[in-house]
């Protein structure tokens, strides 16, 4: 990466689906060659709840080559400079009991709710949490369209997290809505701010987040609004694009 026109003391985090991509799609070839051009000028990181895996899929296999930081899992899977920074894990954290308690709770209450549709693979474990899917995570295009359709009039994953918050209070379990059919559950303190601290180190004067779940209880909300960033929720990819080239290019 060429250093001599790069401010390097400004850094630029961007959430994926609905950010830099459409949900779940991959990356149009018009953001793309826009991130490299916007990574000669400042660093460039990329920060979503998805696996590395999922990633992957929407913004390249060489992702962690493109840019300088690729943050999965809100950053408990880490590459900095292309190299793998860092991994924690929910299950040692946390422990198999508590895991345990808290997916046949979920199975149960996912058993007892009434759909139009429902597909497989509702609890997905990952290294640093659990995606939980009413409609289950193998529907389709069209079917995750449609749940998410139905969820912006019924609340169902609202609903959901709101049971599970009074049942498992005092526990350490956090919880955050992004994307169309899912939400996350992690940690206290294991949402998308827990980049931040591998980034700090690294003493950027400027850190822009850029997301589109910013409001409260979306995935984006609480690195939106930390103190250490300077927030721009965004409405769509282009909107992204358009924001950026204000910001660096104008």
């Amino acid at each position: 990466m060429a250093e001599n026109n790069t401010d390097t003391s400004t850094l630029c985090l961007f959430d994926v689906d609905g950010t830099l991509t459409a949900a779940r799609q991959k990356v149009t070839p018009g953001m793309s060659e826009f991130l490299t051009k916007l990574r000669q000028r400042v660093r460039v990181g990329v920060v979503g709840g998805s696996d590395l895996a999922k990633i992957k899929e929407q913004l390249g296999d060489d992702v962690t080559e493109r840019v300088d930081y690729v943050f999965a899992e809100n950053g408990l899977v880490a590459y900095r400079y292309g190299q793998l920074h860092s991994v924690q894990s929910i299950q040692a954290y946390l422990g198999e009991d508590l895991l345990q308690e808290f997916i046949n709770f979920c199975l149960d209450y996912l058993a007892k709710i009434k759909l139009p549709k429902k597909r497989g693979t509702f609890i997905e474990f990952r290294n640093g949490m659990l995606n939980v899917s009413p409609i289950g995570r193998s529907c389709s295009q069209q079917e995750r369209i449609e749940f998410f359709e139905l969820d912006k009039k019924e609340h169902i994953r609202e609903k959901f997290v709101s049971v599970l918050q009074k049942e498992f209070a005092g526990r350490g379990l956090a919880f955050s809505i992004g994307g169309q059919i899912s939400f996350d559950v992690f940690p206290e303190g294991w949402d998308k701010r827990y980049c931040l601290g591998i980034v700090e180190k690294d003493s950027y004067q400027t850190i822009h987040f850029f997301g589109d779940k910013t409001n409260p209880g979306g995935n984006d909300y609480e690195i939106f609004s930390d103190p250490r960033t300077v927030g721009h929720t965004v409405t769509s990819p282009e909107d992204t694009q358009h924001i950026c080239q204000e910001l660096f290019f104008s």
